[in-house]
C-alpha cells in the first residue's frame, strides 16, 4: 500500500525558512537562554514523566522525534494505573473503554484514531493510519479492523479498579468532571530532536463516564495537538470540548508564529477561551508548548496543572502558570 508519506510531499525550502525568521523577529526567543535546546521532550501531567524517560532514550540516541513520542505515549497507554489513557482508563456510561489518539510529525503527516475499542496502544494505530494509508483519521469498527489487519491483538482494557468506579457512578449516573481530578485528563507529548524537527502525539481514555460515541480534542489535528516544524507545536487537557470550540492548538501555534514565546502563546489562548466562557472558573483549560528553538511554556485556567521536561539536564515537573 502506498504510504502516507508518498502520497502526500511537502516541501519547505527558501520562502518557508524566511517565514519562519520573520515568526521569530522581535520575540523574546532570539534573547532566551532555550535557543537551540535540543533534543527535548515535553509531556502533559505526572505521568508525562515516565512516558518522557521513554522517549529520551531514543532522542538520546539520536532517534527521530516522531518515533520518540510514540514510544513515550506508549508508557502510560499501558499503565493501568493511568486510569485516564489506554488499560484501564475509565469507561463511558456503558461500560466501555473507548480510546482516543492522534500522531503528527515535521512534514505535517498525521494520524488519528477515534472510538477505538480493544486496542492497548490506540497511538501506534494512529502512526500506521499515518504511515500506511491515505487518511488522517479512522473511527469505531473501521478503526478496529484496520487494527486487526495491521497485527494488533484485542484484549479487554477495563480493569477491576475502572469498573468498580463505574458501577459506583451508576448509582447517581451524574455527570459532572471534577476539575485536575482524573475524569477528563490524557497524556500530550511534545518533542525536539537532534535534527531540530518536532512532532508531538496525544492519547487518552476520554472523559469518564461520557456518552457512548463522545470524541474529545485529543484525536483531532488542531485541537487537542498541532505540530508545525517551522514554528513550534502545542498539545492540550482539560475539558476537550472547549478545545475543538476554539482548535486550541493551533490557536497557540499561530501565536506563536506572529512572535509570541510559547508561555505568551499558551496564555493568550487560555484568556481567549475564558473570556467567551463567562462561567470560565468552572472548568480546566491548560496548553503546554514547545518551540522551534526549544523554549517551553505552558498556561492554564485553574492551577493545579503540571507538565513533565526532560533534557539532557535531566527531568523535571513543573506547575503551569493560571489564571485564577
Amino acid at each position: 500500500m502506498t504510504s502516507r508519506r508518498d502520497f502526500i510531499k511537502f516541501s519547505v525550502l527558501g520562502g518557508a525558512s524566511l517565514g519562519a525568521t520573520k515568526a521569530f523577529a522581535g520575540s523574546s526567543l532570539l534573547n532566551s537562554t532555550d535557543v537551540q535546546h535540543k533534543p527535548i521532550v515535553v509531556s502533559t501531567w505526572q505521568h508525562g514523566l515516565a512516558a518522557n524517560k521513554q522517549a529520551w532514550k531514543l532522542l538520546a540516541d539520536n532517534k527521530k522525534a516522531i518515533d520518540a513520542v510514540e514510544a513515550g505515549v506508549r508508557v502510560p497507554e499501558a499503565d493501568p494505573q493511568v486510569m485516564t489513557v489506554g488499560y484501564g482508563g475509565y469507561p463511558d456510561r456503558e461500560g466501555k473503554v473507548t480510546l482516543d489518539a492522534c500522531i503528527m510529525d515535521e512534514n505535517l503527516n498525521c494520524g488519528s484514531v477515534a472510538f477505538l475499542q480493544h486496542i492497548k496502544h490506540p497511538i501506534s494505530v494512529a502512526r500506521l493510519v499515518m504511515d500506511k494509508t491515505p487518511h488522517v483519521m479512522l473511527v469505531g469498527e473501521g478503526a478496529l479492523q484496520f487494527a486487526k489487519e495491521q497485527g494488533f491483538k484485542t484484549e479487554n482494557l477495563l480493569t477491576p479498579q475502572a469498573e468498580a468506579a463505574w458501577r459506583q457512578w451508576l448509582k447517581k449516573s451524574e455527570y459532572a468532571p471534577v476539575i485536575n481530578i482524573e475524569n477528563h485528563d490524557t497524556i500530550g507529548m511534545l518533542a525536539l530532536d537532534n535534527h531540530g524537527d518536532l512532532s508531538g502525539a496525544c492519547t487518552t481514555s476520554g472523559a469518564a463516564f461520557k456518552m457512548s460515541g463522545r470524541v474529545g480534542d485529543s484525536p483531532l489535528i488542531g485541537a487537542g495537538l498541532y505540530v508545525d516544524n517551522e514554528v513550534g507545536a502545542a498539545t492540550a487537557t482539560g475539558m476537550g470540548e472547549l478545545m475543538i470550540k476554539t482548535v486550541g492548538c493551533h490557536l497557540v501555534v499561530e501565536l506563536m508564529r506572529q512572535g509570541r514565546t510559547p508561555t505568551q502563546a499558551c496564555k493568550e489562548a487560555v484568556q481567549r477561551i475564558a473570556g467567551k466562557l463567562g462561567d470560565y472558573k468552572q472548568f480546566q483549560v491548560g496548553f503546554l508548548a514547545l518551540s522551534k528553538s526549544g523554549e517551553v511554556g505552558s498556561y492554564c485556567i485553574q492551577p493545579g496543572f503540571n507538565y513533565a521536561v526532560t533534557d539532557q539536564s535531566g527531568s523535571v515537573l513543573k506547575d503551569a502558570a493560571s489564571l485564577l
